[in-house]
């Protein structure tokens, strides 16, 4: 199902919250031997959007009338709120253990620990 945002999207305060620069994550990732790649697009549908701001994202289709009650991709603000959240959830081990860019974790370390 592919849903229209653009007027939503034009009427919307935009939120500016910064990306990463990806030339400067991809230096710090190359220093590291040891690499783990996670996809946290599942993470990026469980970001709820407020109840007053539900009914925005209403759309109807042959089975009825439905709203969004969690984030949804098209939403001009939503990798930007997703991008927030993942830094104050992670906030402790970015640039140290990992690097979050959009839904994509990356963790990295010098050598491999064996826990036995």
């Amino acid at each position: 199902m592919c849903i229209d945002y653009t007027k939503l999207n034009k009427a919307t305060k935009k939120d500016h919250f910064p990306l990463p620069f990806i030339d400067e994550m991809l230096e710090r990732l190359a220093n590291h031997s040891f690499f783990c790649f996670l996809d946290a697009y599942s993470g990026y549908h469980q970001i709820p959007i407020r109840p007053d701001d539900q009914s925005k994202t209403t759309f109807t289709c042959p089975y009825g009338t439905y709203a969004y009650c969690r984030m949804s991709f098209g939403l001009c603000n939503a990798l930007a709120s997703f991008q927030r959240c993942m830094i104050s959830i992670f906030s402790d081990m970015i640039e140290n253990i990992m690097e979050v860019f959009s839904w994509m974790i990356f963790l990295f370390m010098e050598k491999l620990l064996m826990i036995v």
